[in-house]
């Protein structure tokens, strides 16, 4: 019976399988479930990763697409400066080629151009939607430092090429007519602007007169020291023999770096004026003072372009009108020998324009009368 027990029961163990606990049936289902978390977040980092890389190559290709748009700008200002004969040498020195300092600026001075008309479109779009005087303060401190920013870049230019700034070869023609030491004379400017900026209380008034007095005076006294400092260099130079002279060259030379000197107070002035401005008017008279400011120099840049792409039919008529003025101042002084002339002087004067133009009717008739005289033997 044992055996029998024995034999049934051996079977029956055989086949069971041990038994799982529910701990570790617990512990397979969180290995399972740590693993795929561990599978979702390394997913999840590499799109993030993958994200990242597009990111970047995006901000690369947009990079080289600006370098490429500033490399373009940076061709077209120096063919136009070609084209208005900034390299060819008009006020340049031997070979006509200006110094490589007056090149950075003329296209340090391009961009400023730039970023000066997309500060005006925020003047004008700030004044038109009526924004705060917070906000609006905002842009006129902008474009106060944007002309802080023109100084700067004239003090370095100055030290290199002091005569390129003087002369203003870095500016358009129409501005040139008006230069005064290497830009704008703030008297004149003030002069300019004070009809724009009505109404004005009192108080602004007696300000901005002052300031224009206070400028006009500084000017006046940089003005007589620049005669000066002229009248010192012509000494200096003609005073020297004729031949040689390099003493007083050197002379003359340490005499010109002062040319620098006035070309910076002469901007100290400017930018103080206009700092001035912006502390006697209101935010939004400063913000239209401005508008009015950089609308004035872009019109004058204008005519310049203007006038440099006339027709040439207009300079023909020009020339022609020229020509006809002096035709006549001629057919004038012609009659006026006539009239004062004697008769044979007349007589003869005749002849001679007849000979000039025989084409001329009215000549050719006096001539045959002439003639007809001569042979009849009686005096016209």
């Amino acid at each position: 019976m044992a055996n029998d027990t024995s034999r049934t029961g051996g079977p029956s163990q055989q086949n069971q399988s041990p038994a799982k606990s529910p701990q570790e049936k617990r512990k397979g289902s969180t290995s399972e479930k740590q693993l795929d978390a561990k599978t979702l977040r390394r997913l999840a980092q590499n799109r993030e990763a993958a994200k990242k890389s597009r990111l970047r190559k995006k901000a690369y290709v947009q990079q080289l697409e600006t370098s490429r748009i500033k490399l373009t700008q940076l061709e077209q200002d120096l063919q136009r400066a070609r084209q208005q004969g900034l390299f060819l040498g008009g006020c340049g020195g031997a070979g006509g080629n200006i110094s490589s300092g007056a090149a950075i600026f003329d296209m340090e001075y391009a961009r400023w151009l730039e970023d000066d008309h997309r500060h005006m479109s925020k003047l004008q779009t700030g004044l038109q939607a009526h924004l705060s005087d917070g906000d609006l303060r905002v842009i006129v401190d902008g474009y106060i430092s944007h002309y802080d920013e023109i100084f700067r870049l004239k003090v370095v230019a100055a030290k290199s090429d002091v005569f390129h700034l003087i002369t203003g070869m870095w500016s358009t023609p129409a501005e040139r007519c008006f230069l005064w030491m290497g830009g704008f004379r703030p008297s004149e400017l003030i002069k300019m602007l004070i009809s724009q900026l009505d109404p004005l209380t009192e108080q602004q008034v007696m300000g901005i007169y002052s300031l224009q007095q206070s400028s006009q005076q500084a000017e006046e006294a940089l003005s007589q020291g620049l005669e000066q400092l002229q009248q010192s260099l012509v000494d200096t130079i003609a005073g020297g023999p004729v031949i040689g002279g390099m003493q007083q060259m050197a002379v003359a030379l340490g005499k010109l770096s002062n040319l620098e000197g006035f070309v910076r107070q002469a901007d100290n002035l400017r930018q103080q004026t206009l700092h001035q401005l912006r502390r006697i008017l209101t935010v939004r008279q400063a913000a239209r003072c401005f508008l009015v400011i950089g609308e004035y120099y872009g019109r004058l840049r204008a005519l310049s372009s203007l006038w440099a792409s006339r027709p040439r039919e207009t300079m023909i008529s020009e020339d022609n009108s020229c020509q006809t003025t002096t035709d006549l101042q001629m057919i004038i002084r012609r009659r006026t020998r006539l009239a004062i002339h004697p008769l044979q002087n007349r007589r003869e004067l005749l002849v001679v324009e007849y000979l000039r133009h025989p084409s001329t009717p009215r000549l050719r008739c006096c001539v045959y009368s002439l003639r007809y005289d001569a042979v009849q033997g009686r005096a016209s």
